[in-house]
């Protein structure tokens, strides 16, 4: 396997031979000597802005080469703070893995409870997608509604329709799929985001959540994308601003609630690399819009992915001097500069 790495433009502009052959001399350190180490161990943070780090506004942010999990930028990432509706896409992963599984159907219908209708439907005055009382909706059109207009009320029916009740879909198959995939800290009160004390997550893990999403599901991943909704004659916008603001974006929540403040998780691809940025605890939403843009934009700007190694070629031998002489290198993050 091929071991893709996100390395500073400024680096790559300015290496000599010396430099790249340093830098090739480092993989082969790490997999000569003790397997593949990825460069997601590696992070810029505390890269100060007059050497080309990144200065941003966000309490808690993480930026992310989705390909390699590479973390180019990170400032309290591990703090843990209520998610909003960005919670949402627990969910979806827990939805998109059941049909992976063959346990639901898109075509399965979930009726709409009345505590789904009062808590996140029409009456609720929260994100819904306006799903009638009593009536059967679709797995489909319930990811549709949850996803895209945000719907309380869809990932209420979805919990219910799969669970039998919203809280033990947030304990149980939100929280056992959460540890499946890695996420160790974050908890789940309800299905949505909606005030909960148990609704914590950290950016962290919220952009692990979403690189999976990502890479596992490239077909469900589309409707993250999807610029509109229509549902009961009535047509809602995507709720993520950098659809429209920032070429190659394609995905994927936003969130508020007064508790975790103004939050994103955000991706796009440009020049053939995806990064996925996650910010939260922001004090409105055009700084919300205008940190995550900014964040990406210095990300493609300022990195590029390259493959170190090509795949099942050969580099060293455990042991091997050249791997000796360079693994202090290896250990050290590359930073721009």
């Amino acid at each position: 396997m091929a071991a893709p790495t996100a390395i500073p433009r400024t680096l790559l502009a300015r290496a000599g031979r010396c430099w790249r052959g340093l830098i090739a001399a480092a993989v082969v350190a790490a997999i000569g000597c003790g397997g593949v180490v990825y460069a997601a161990n590696n992070s810029v943070q505390g890269a100060k802005k007059e050497e080309g780090g990144f200065d941003g506004d966000a309490p808690t942010a993480i930026l992310v080469e989705a390909s390699s999990g590479s973390v180019l930028f990170e400032k309290n990432a591990d703090e843990l703070r209520a998610p909003s509706s960005m919670m949402k896409l627990m969910t979806a992963e827990v939805v998109f893995d059941a049909i992976k599984k063959g346990d639901i159907k898109l075509t399965d219908e979930y009726r709409i409870s009345e505590n789904a209708w009062r808590r996140g439907g029409a009456p609720s005055g929260t994100s819904t997608m306006f799903a009638a009382i009593n009536s059967k909706v679709s797995v489909d059109d319930l990811l549709h509604g949850a996803i895209i207009p945000s719907g309380n009320d869809a990932c209420i029916a979805l919990a219910e329709g799969i669970a039998g009740n919203e809280h033990t879909f947030a304990t149980d198959f939100m929280t056992k799929r959460a540890r499946e995939l890695g996420m160790t800290k974050s908890t789940f009160g309800n299905s949505n985001g909606l005030p909960d004390p148990n609704n914590k997550m950290t950016v962290r893990e919220l952009a692990v959540l979403a690189r999976h999403i990502i890479l596992a599901y490239p077909d469900r991943y589309k409707l993250f994308g999807e610029k509109e909704f229509t549902w009961n004659k009535i047509r809602q916008q995507n709720r993520n601003p950098l659809l429209n603001a920032l070429p190659g974006a394609d995905g994927l929540k936003t969130g508020y609630t007064k508790e975790g403040g103004y939050g994103m998780v955000g991706s796009a691809v440009q020049n053939d690399t995806r990064l996925i940025v996650v910010v939260n605890g922001l004090e409105d939403s055009e700084d919300r819009a205008t940190e995550a843009k900014k964040m990406l934009e210095w990300g493609f700007r300022s990195f590029e992915t390259r493959v170190l190694i090509a795949a099942n070629q050969p580099v060293a031998t455990p042991g091997c001097s050249a791997a000796r002489a360079v693994r202090s290198s290896w250990s050290a993050p590359i930073r721009s500069r």
